[in-house]
């Protein structure tokens, strides 16, 4: 059984909204959010997902549920978000394991996944409460200055101000200018953290895609081209290739039948950079390079900006 007084809560939690206390843990995770999977006193397992309260996340496991009845690989919600002390926390079947694709095969099968996502979730409801996206999608926010509120630290990334980044500053702008375009555009249903964290393959199927909570209604441009920029990202904030990015953007269209027009294709690249250069000015306060000048440069072309 839990001893500590936090473990005390979470037992108290499972047993109101699963019905049995807590036999065990059997690992504890997360970066964002605690992630703890826990074995029940009836031999059930699950995995309990504790973070701060967000007006989003009631609409996220909405999706992720009809996503589910769906079909679509992802684990069940089985309670929340509810309260939990200060916190909210939701339980959902654990889906372990698991491995990314062949090298080779990367861009096709993450693109693929991500079409059939965009697919199936075409009927459901847009749930207004998904809008705004989180701070790595979130281009059209109102703060003061270029970047958004991060999501993982308590600072203001527009007062960050040295030599060394004030090009990504300057590239922030021109993204955003660019993808003024699509402010008003209609919005579709899609993951906004579409790495190889958060999908998984086996034997190269798809098994599962977690991290619920990155649901996001935005357009669908947004949404290909964060995905394209970063499915193989990572903790650094880097992201796929500029060739690999390509890979990803043509087997898409091939999967959700759908031909981009060149300007289309464009914004894809824009949505991309737009997450690449965030991440970049985050990033550079834990001294990572998440993106170099020639790489910017390039993905600057393909975004159609000058």
């Amino acid at each position: 059984m839990l001893e500590h007084s936090d473990d005390r809560a979470v037992n108290d939690w499972c047993i109101e909204h699963l019905g049995h206390p807590v036999a065990e843990r059997t690992f504890t995770a997360g970066n964002l959010s605690v992630v703890h999977g826990l074995r029940l006193t009836n031999g059930r397992e699950v995995v309990l997902k504790i973070r701060d309260e967000d007006p989003r996340l009631g609409a996220c496991t909405w999706v992720q549920h009809r996503m589910w009845q769906a079909g679509y690989p992802c684990p069940e919600p089985l309670a929340g978000p509810l309260p939990l002390g200060t916190k909210v926390a939701s339980a959902e079947t654990p889906l372990p394991g698991g491995e990314g694709p062949a090298p080779a095969d990367a861009p096709r099968q993450f693109a693929g996944l991500l079409a059939d996502f965009v697919t199936r979730a075409e009927d459901l409801d847009p749930r207004p409460l998904l809008r705004p996206a989180p701070a790595w999608v979130h281009w059209y926010h109102k703060e003061d200055g270029v970047w958004p509120v991060p999501d993982d630290r308590d600072v203001d990334l527009n007062a960050e101000r040295c030599s060394a980044t004030a090009w990504l500053d300057e590239l922030g702008a021109a993204v955003r200018e660019r993808l003024e375009e699509v402010r008003d555009a209609a919005c579709v249903l899609g993951h906004g953290d579409w790495d190889g964290r958060n999908v998984k393959f086996r034997d190269g199927r798809p098994l599962v895609v977690h991290d619920w909570d990155s649901v996001v209604h935005e357009p669908e441009v947004v949404i290909i081209g964060q995905a394209a920029a970063m499915f193989e990202g990572g903790p650094t904030g880097a992201g796929a290739s500029v060739e690999r990015t390509a890979a990803f953007l043509e087997e898409y269209q091939m999967a959700r039948r759908r031909v981009l027009t060149s300007n289309e294709r464009q914004l894809c690249w824009a949505a991309g950079l737009w997450v690449r250069t965030f991440n970049a000015k985050n990033f550079h306060l834990d001294a990572f390079d998440a993106l170099g000048r020639d790489e910017a440069e390039t993905r600057m072309r393909h975004a159609g900006i000058r």
